[in-house]
């Protein structure tokens, strides 16, 4: 089946009733004055749908071919947008803002976390990430890509000479009376600029722990974590996985008056209430290691650490933990007992893992069923049969014998043939008992427990 990468021409629609486009699944290319270009399917009725003139016609996927068709206006409004603001010489034309006005309030609506402008060999896209996965939503002409970048450039306080080098800058945007902030990266490549807009939503942050979507189990040991007034919790897992949320939620449940809490951050993107917060900055000097030996002196109840990325951290966070406060943070391992194996990895004292280590949490994020079509498609999942997102998650306490085990330096398997008398329940567990409850499916569980 083709995968869609062609250039529409949506003056072509004037012709059509859309509602008919829709019911005989056809979609229009382009019109060159003798022949119509357009996408069929298996499902297609073009016989039915009278068109004067000839036709080429190509297979594309039914979903594909509605997900185009859903959002017909916009798309129509941005065509001639652009074309507007590629040929407009009025200085005082609003084209081009108005056009990435309403990309962002689409990609808004859309629950995007990131938005792709990137330039191919003979076109421009625009792709949005939903729920983790990218999609391309639209096509133009290489030309636009231009004016397009200069005016991101221009809004977020950039070179807009600047093509050649990397860039990194931000600007914010009131959309429907909310404040969002946008985080951009420009990139040179060898057909033109990378442009990627990361949409800094702070709706993530102010989840609370029932938000989450865990199960019972694993929500009662994160609340559990909730009461403890010192030790090192960790939050494990690849990228994208939903760390950074769950940190968050557990300090939005212990930020109260009579506690301060300081995060360390590389860099901060969120603003949390009542929190003292550090944001790295390697060309100042402000090192991960500079900022945790100061941070120590500026007398913290609760820490949290962006990422443990190497030993020195993790030593100053083991002994931080040890007297008096309570360190949240971060790491990349793929679950729990491989988290145990890459802190001895970093060459964590014994003594001092064993002694401060108190929870291990190690998570994916699955996507949902979407609750609208159950797997067939709709307008609401952009025909993709899932729609956001929940947590599969496993949590290991720390008890007086997995401490023992680490401070004695038994072998991991060892520990995990004492998990299992205990009745340990995996991520893989938590993701099946999610499949038995028609959350997710288990393609999705075994898809980003092994990613």
């Amino acid at each position: 089946m083709k995968t869609f990468k062609e250039l529409i021409d949506y003056s072509c629609f004037e012709q059509f009733d859309i509602k008919k486009l829709q019911e005989y699944l056809v979609l229009p290319i382009k019109y060159d004055g003798i022949y119509f270009k357009c996408f069929i399917c298996e499902k297609s009725n073009l016989k039915a749908f009278n068109i004067k003139g000839l036709v080429r016609s190509e297979y594309l996927n039914k979903d594909e071919i509605l997900f185009f068709l859903s959002d017909i206006n916009i798309r129509i409004k941005l065509f001639e947008l652009a074309i507007k603001a590629k040929n407009s010489e009025n200085i005082k034309d609003t084209s081009i803002e108005d056009f990435f006005s309403l990309l962002i309030k689409k990609a808004i609506e859309m629950r995007s976390s990131d938005i792709h402008i990137e330039s191919l060999e003979n076109n421009m896209v625009i792709r949005f990430r939903v729920d983790g996965n990218l999609k391309l939503f639209y096509i133009f002409e290489n030309e636009f890509l231009f004016i397009l970048s200069s005016y991101i450039k221009m809004i977020s306080k950039l070179d807009i000479t600047m093509s050649r080098l990397p860039m990194d800058g931000r600007f914010s945007l009131y959309i429907k009376n909310y404040k969002y902030d946008f985080r951009v990266s420009t990139m040179p490549t060898i057909n033109g600029e990378s442009i990627v807009i990361r949409v800094l939503d702070n709706k993530n942050i102010k989840k609370t722990i029932e938000e989450l979507g865990f199960s019972k189990n694993i929500f009662d040991e994160v609340e559990n974590i909730t009461a403890l007034t010192q030790g090192l919790v960790l939050v494990s897992g690849p990228t994208g996985s939903g760390k950074s949320t769950t940190l968050y939620s557990i300090l939005k449940k212990l930020n109260t008056e009579n506690k301060k809490i300081i995060t360390i951050e590389d860099p901060v993107e969120y603003k949390l209430e009542q929190t003292q917060q550090v944001s790295v900055d390697e060309e100042l000097g402000l090192s991960f290691i500079t900022i945790l030996k100061t941070v120590l002196r500026q007398d913290p109840d609760i820490l949290l650490i962006g990422e443990i990325r190497d030993s020195d951290s993790l030593n100053i966070a083991l002994q931080a933990s040890l007297t008096g406060h309570l360190v949240l943070a971060s790491i990349h391992a793929n679950n729990s007992l491989e988290t145990l194996s890459r802190l001895i990895d970093l060459k964590a004292d014994r003594y001092l893992l064993s002694s401060a280590l108190k929870y291990i949490i190690s998570q994916r994020l699955v996507l949902n069923i979407c609750q609208s079509c159950f797997q067939k498609g709709c307008v609401i999942c952009n025909f993709t049969g899932f729609y956001n997102r929940s947590s599969i998650a496993e949590v290991l306490k720390i008890d007086e014998s997995i401490s023992s085990f680490i401070f004695r330096n038994v072998e991991l398997k060892s520990i995990k043939e004492y998990l299992k008398t205990k009745g340990f329940k995996s991520m893989i567990d938590d993701g099946k008992q999610k499949v038995e409850k028609r959350i997710t499916t288990i393609e999705e569980v075994y898809k980003v427990v092994n990613s």
